[in-house]
């Protein structure tokens, strides 16, 4: 089935913000899809239309080119394309572009793809460099020689279809003389002249194109500013944040210039779902980049200047009572990437007042929760979880099942496992 995010009656719907009620918002999200075993992962077209909208009004008019390895089902992906303010995709895995920008999926309107991550699969780079629509299609991330020999390696320059567009990746990382390094690691290059000379040397060798600089700072975008019950905490990253933005946007200028000075750039692209208002104010960005904002997470329960509404959910059933006061779901541990902390564990949020057991939290194959609410859960109710970050949580089911509030659950859409793709 097409989705359709630009229906007036669903955005009339999602101004109503009804996941403000969660008790009636969950509880109809249940009963849509009560008939569907179990687990099952659901979709509110109303708060994706909700977020998605919130998203375009953050960005102030730059154009926001969606991460794919937050949403993982290409029908969302498609949908979301079509709505204004969002163009271009940016994936996780190089053979995940080249499916997107295949002659199979050309209804789908995916022609602009930039690989957010370097790639080591010669098989896929034999592919991109032998096809010249895809080649066309899909720019590869580099940030060093090495990676460039790779490419040679798989298919020599003269034996291309096409040349192979380039986007260079800068560090965005933070180096604080009090904290270190902060930020996550990604690319080597960091200073102005070694994008520059980068730049440069990426131009000298045939077969290359640079079109575009990337510098994702995940320090900010994707660390929460206001941890629940740590104010203290909150408030120190929040100058951190402040610091960070600062010296990266001097640097970001500089290095833009840098590359400027020998290639012609498409595009600039920076930040992510938590920091789109700071990026976007860079006069020299010229796109932003989110994805996790779409499904709202429960990680992006805690951000000081934005909210995010809960579209995507899983439920599981209750299977057994081993007190009078807990139940155990069979399944459950969806466990999120990242530094394993409990703020990576799925969200037991329906019904309200569910915890887990600390010595045993989210299981494999059953998880038991506890409080009052268990007392009058009995095998065969269901018990709904909000999933820590995005993406991740497709890679457990092979369908998502849109849900309108005002009517029945729809047909599912296949996530990519659905469709018989796992990329990582």
């Amino acid at each position: 089935m097409t989705l359709d995010l630009a229906s007036p009656a669903l955005h009339a719907r999602a101004k109503l913000e009804p996941w403000r009620d969660p008790a009636a918002y969950w509880a109809r999200m249940d009963e849509a899809t009560r008939e569907r075993p179990a687990p099952v992962v659901a979709l509110s077209l109303e708060a994706l239309a909700w977020n998605a909208a919130d998203l375009t009004r953050r960005a102030g008019g730059l154009p926001i080119r969606v991460a794919s390895k937050s949403l993982r089902v290409r029908g969302v992906l498609e949908a979301v394309l079509r709505l204004p303010g969002f163009r271009g995709v940016l994936a996780y895995s190089l053979r995940e572009a080249l499916w997107l920008a295949s002659e199979a999926n050309a209804g789908a309107g995916i022609d602009d793809i930039v690989v957010g991550y370097p790639t080591a699969d010669l098989g896929a780079l034999r592919e991109l460099g032998g096809d010249a629509l895809a080649a066309s299609r899909i720019t590869i991330m580099v940030d060093s020689e090495e990676q460039l020999e790779l490419v040679d390696r798989a298919l020599p320059a003269t034996e291309r279809a096409a040349p192979i567009r380039v986007c260079l990746d800068l560090d965005a990382s933070w180096r604080s003389r009090a904290l270190g390094h902060i930020g996550v690691r990604r690319s080597p290059v960091r200073r102005p002249e070694e994008l520059g000379a980068l730049a440069e040397l990426v131009t000298r060798r045939q077969g290359f194109e640079v079109v575009g600089v990337m510098a994702y700072e995940a320090q900010i975008a994707g660390v929460a500013d206001r941890p629940a019950g740590k104010p203290a905490e909150g408030a120190m990253l929040r100058m951190m944040q402040r610091a960070s933005a600062a010296e990266l946007a001097d640097r970001r200028r500089a290095s833009i210039a840098a590359v400027r000075k020998v290639a012609e750039l498409e595009f600039v692209n920076g930040g992510g779902t938590g920091s789109i208002e700071r990026t976007a104010a860079e006069p020299w960005v010229t796109e932003v980049a989110a994805g996790s904002g779409l499904f709202g997470p429960h990680i992006f329960d805690h951000y000081a200047s934005f909210d995010v509404a809960p579209a995507v959910a899983f439920a599981l059933d209750v299977v057994r009572k081993p007190t009078a006061d807990r139940a155990t779901l069979l399944g459950g541990g969806w466990i999120a990437s990242g530094p394993p902390a409990p703020d990576r564990l799925p969200l037991p949020v329906w019904p309200a007042g569910l915890a887990y057991e600390p010595r045993e939290a989210a299981g494999e194959v059953q998880t038991p929760l506890r409080g009052a609410a268990a007392r009058s859960l009995t095998p065969g109710d269901r018990v709904w979880l909000r999933h820590a970050k995005s993406g991740e949580i497709m890679e457990h089911t092979n369908e998502v099942v849109p849900v309108t509030l005002d009517g029945a659950a729809q047909e599912p859409i296949p996530s990519y496992r659905g469709e018989g793709k796992c990329f990582l």
